[in-house]
């Protein structure tokens, strides 16, 4: 395997992404950057270049474009339509599912065969449009899901408890948006139940904040990029070392027929299997929620 990605779009979220795998090591040998503006991507690389002589793993970095698609490993989307004061989500989902339309066509016309992942918002309904549109098994096509939002819920729940972050196992799940919940029926730490440490106050203050503190960013700097840039290597250093952890990406649900957020099993071929993970009764009503809202947008969409 050449272990050969492409970022499309080197916005905020495109750069950090490519910015996050320049300093971490990884199994990435050549990175190719592409925009509709060719001089921020070519810009990007020559800045990223710059680091290989002090960074923790050396690899290939130019900019490109589709065509240079066609041998690619893995292809990261951050590009799209930015929502503009006055403009309805639906709005934006109309105006990027025309780009993603046009986009994916592209990258199909140049042979690709790898795997995607959809990182642009709103994010599980375009990880769906993806697959629709590319053609390829459900399982080479992934959103970034609520790997973002579960790091935060784990970092809140450890900061609670005084622990690490990587000894909490916890998850947000469903829609990567305002219908999002946290498993908390399934949540432990050291293999004992969060239940018991956190009362059912904290544990709705803690999941607010993991499903609510974008807002907060955005409203402080204007975006959110770190975060995701940092979630996103990791999905990638897991499927090209074909890890095989458990991550909660969008990945299809066969049984609702919608993508959304949900403990997975990724490796070398994408999702290697969608974790059948137990909910009480309360999160399968939250679940069911969040997959209506999921059904209501790509029905607008495909209408």
């Amino acid at each position: 395997m050449a272990n050969k990605v492409m970022i499309v779009g080197t916005g905020n979220v495109g750069a950090s992404c490519a910015y996050c795998l320049v300093n971490q090591r990884t199994a990435v040998s050549e990175l190719i950057l592409t925009d509709i503006m060719s001089e921020d991507a070519e810009g990007e690389a020559m800045d990223l270049r710059d680091t290989l002589a002090v960074a923790p793993s050396y690899l290939k970095i130019r900019s490109g474009t589709y065509a240079d698609a066609s041998d690619c490993d893995i292809i990261v989307i951050t590009a799209g339509a930015p929502q503009k004061p006055g403009e309805t989500r639906m709005d934006l989902l109309k105006k990027n599912a025309a780009i993603f339309k046009d986009m994916i066509g592209q990258i199909m016309e140049s042979g690709f065969s790898g795997i995607f992942i959809v990182v642009s918002n709103p994010m599980d309904v375009l990880t769906y449009l993806t697959w629709r549109y590319s053609g390829l098994p459900a399982e080479q096509v992934i959103g970034s899901g609520t790997i973002l939002d579960s790091a935060r819920l784990r970092y809140r729940i450890a900061e609670r408890l005084g622990v690490h972050p990587k000894s909490v196992h916890a998850f947000q799940v469903g829609e990567h948006g305002d219908t999002e919940f946290a498993l908390w029926s399934s949540s432990t730490l050291g293999g004992q139940p969060l239940t018991e440490f956190l009362d059912e106050k904290a544990r709705a203050e803690i999941e607010n904040y993991a499903r609510n503190e974008a807002y907060e960013i955005i409203s402080k700097k204007g975006a959110t990029y770190y975060g995701i840039g940092a979630c996103v290597t990791k999905i990638i250093n897991c499927i090209l070392a074909d890890e095989r952890r458990v991550l909660s990406v969008s990945s299809l649900d066969d049984f609702t027929g919608v993508y959304t957020g949900f403990p997975a099993v990724v490796g070398r071929h994408g999702v290697v299997r969608r974790l059948g993970v137990h909910l009480s009764e309360e999160e399968g009503m939250k679940m069911q929620k969040s997959v209506n809202a999921l059904k209501e947008a790509i029905k607008q969409v495909e209408g």
